[in-house]
């Protein structure tokens, strides 16, 4: 097995992950088997009761782990399917050693950072190594070079390097060439005292990846090779993508990234054929035609709160020829009215998951403008519940309909919470999580768009679809196309007759791969294009 770790340093958000899932892109084309993970040192045990305006999405793995984003990016880029092996925080980490503490299992000794604390993270990767079958890990440490809380998973890895071998393990340090417009040139200070400090702790970085805005000129480059000492043709420029991140295995390549790596690693491997790759990011860049989607929610104004979806959308164009212009709306502006203003000129309508009720008026406005108007529509979890909602106030005629979730006290609750998680206290970790198996109806749009009788779909939510207005929502015109395999839980609901009127309770966006959109999400751009062209 070899190992990659892939550092930061100078400020965060440099695209650390973003680089570590193109190189995984890469080393696949050259016919390695890959496995990405991340470690963050944040004191949380995971990001699932973390606020969206701090950290983004919380993606969900198979195994119904809540996990960092950029695992979003590590399953999108490659074929690793991940689990919860492959995200460790620092909470995970001393809830581990203050378990084993309390057990005995250190028979007496003083519990300290060294060993202890350090001993988990190795054997976290050494447990990834063995139960996962690859060639290669990438690690990719989280936060900045420096930052207190990360000096555990540094030493930690300081010791790994030593026990496997520096022969196996390659540091990869990405970090920030600012360009200072006063003086008019690259500065590579930041880099050279951002590597000091990895030095300091015993790592040499054996590939930089310089994140700039402007091209690094061989100055710049010379510089940090020597003052860094790492070879000059391993100081690799990564410059902001112009159109789409699904360009970045294709810049990394023409700096041969992959190639410096497999030297490195001391790994012979074929060039990489990227001709298939190339295509469908040509389709992404030039695409024939172009559709504006509508995503109404409440977190519109970080871009990473819903990062997966976007990116769903963006490769569901691709495999339709198809741009898209993702118009961000914050559900609270669609109340009293504001659904017409924002929503005329929108080829499609999209409402997320979510939590909480500021702005579901205006998201149970945005879906009676679809339905009413024959716009396509797309309801993703709570996206489900809304077209739920709407549909038992607006057609059957049940005014105060609601969820539970939004009104306790509402006389007609169309969607409540599972029975299981009736006696649930704790929020980390406890709602409906992971991959569930769904039977889709004969007949219904959504077997038509799978092409099978059923699928297995991640999920996260604590409220469902409350079986004893079926009958009457059914009767009504919204049809339930999809449900567990004991028939309890409605899975998918959609709305036969109109031009594209799909929910799901589920998160399709987190199966979504450049060249293999998901099938639900293909369906709704086809379906908003050919509501444009008049089809």
């Amino acid at each position: 097995m070899k190992y990659l770790f892939v550092t930061g340093g100078v400020v965060s958000s440099l695209g650390k992950g973003l680089a570590a899932a193109a190189l995984g892109t890469l080393l696949e084309h050259r016919g390695l088997k890959v496995i990405l993970q991340k470690f963050d040192p944040y004191l949380n045990v995971d990001p699932g009761t973390m606020s969206p305006f701090q950290h983004g999405e919380v993606y969900v793995l198979d195994d119904g782990a809540e996990t960092d984003l950029d695992l979003g990016h590590y399953e999108r880029f490659t074929n690793c399917n991940l689990s919860k092996l492959n995200n460790l925080t620092s909470g995970q980490v001393y809830e581990t050693v203050l378990r084993k503490e309390r057990r005995g299992d250190y028979l007496g000794n003083t519990v300290q950072v060294i060993p202890h604390v350090t001993d988990v993270i190795k054997g976290r990767i050494h447990e990834v190594a063995r139960k996962m079958d690859g060639d290669i890990i990438i690690t990719e440490i989280g936060g900045t070079t420096g930052d207190i809380e990360g000096l555990p998973f540094l030493e930690a890895l300081r010791q790994f390097q030593d026990e496997v071998g520096h022969e196996n393990v390659a540091f990869i340090h990405v970090t920030l060439v600012p360009f200072i417009k006063a003086a008019g040139e690259l500065k590579t200070k930041p880099t050279q005292q951002s590597v000091a400090k990895l030095r300091e702790i015993g790592i040499a970085p054996k590939i930089i990846i310089c994140r700039a805005e402007h091209p690094v000129d061989n100055e710049s480059r010379n510089k940090i090779a020597m003052f860094c000492n790492v070879p000059r043709e391993n100081v690799i420029q990564f410059l902001d993508v112009e159109d789409t991140i699904y360009e970045a295995p294709l810049k990394l390549h023409e700096e041969n990234l992959d190639g410096i790596v497999c030297r490195a690693l001391n790994l012979e491997t074929p060039e990489p054929d990227l001709t298939e790759y190339s295509t469908t990011v040509q389709r992404i860049i030039k695409p024939s035609h172009r559709v504006r989607i509508a995503v109404v929610g409440k977190y519109i104004e970080l871009q990473d709160a819903y990062k997966s979806i976007y990116e769903s959308i963006t490769l569901a164009g691709a495999a339709n020829d198809c741009g898209v212009d993702i118009i961000r709306i914050d559900a609270e502006e669609m109340v009293n009215g504001g659904a017409k203003e924002h929503l005329t000129g929108i080829n499609g309508i999209l409402i997320p998951g979510g939590f909480g009720d500021r702005g579901i008026e205006g998201k149970v406005a945005a879906a009676q403008f679809a339905r009413e108007n024959g716009i396509p529509f797309f309801g993703l979890c709570l996206g489900m519940q809304i077209a739920t909602i709407e549909f038992a106030r607006h057609v059957c005629g049940l005014d105060k309909a609601n969820s539970i979730e939004f009104d306790p006290n509402t006389p007609h609750p169309v969607i409540c919470l599972m029975e299981d998680q009736k006696e649930v206290t704790d929020k980390g970790a406890s709602m409906r999580l992971g991959t569930w198996e769904a039977c889709l109806r004969e007949g219904s749009r959504a077997r038509d768009l799978y092409g099978r009788d059923s699928v297995n779909e991640r999920h996260r939510h604590r409220y469902e679809f409350n079986d004893l207005y079926k009958e009457e929502l059914e009767n009504a015109g919204l049809l339930v196309s999809g449900t567990s395999p004991d028939g309890t839980l409605a899975e998918i609901v959609e709305i036969p007759d109109h031009p594209f009127f799909l929910a799901v309770q589920f998160h399709p966006e987190f199966q979504s791969k450049p060249g293999k959109p998901h099938p639900l999400f293909k369906g709704f751009v086809a379906a908003t294009l050919a509501k444009k062209l008049g089809a």
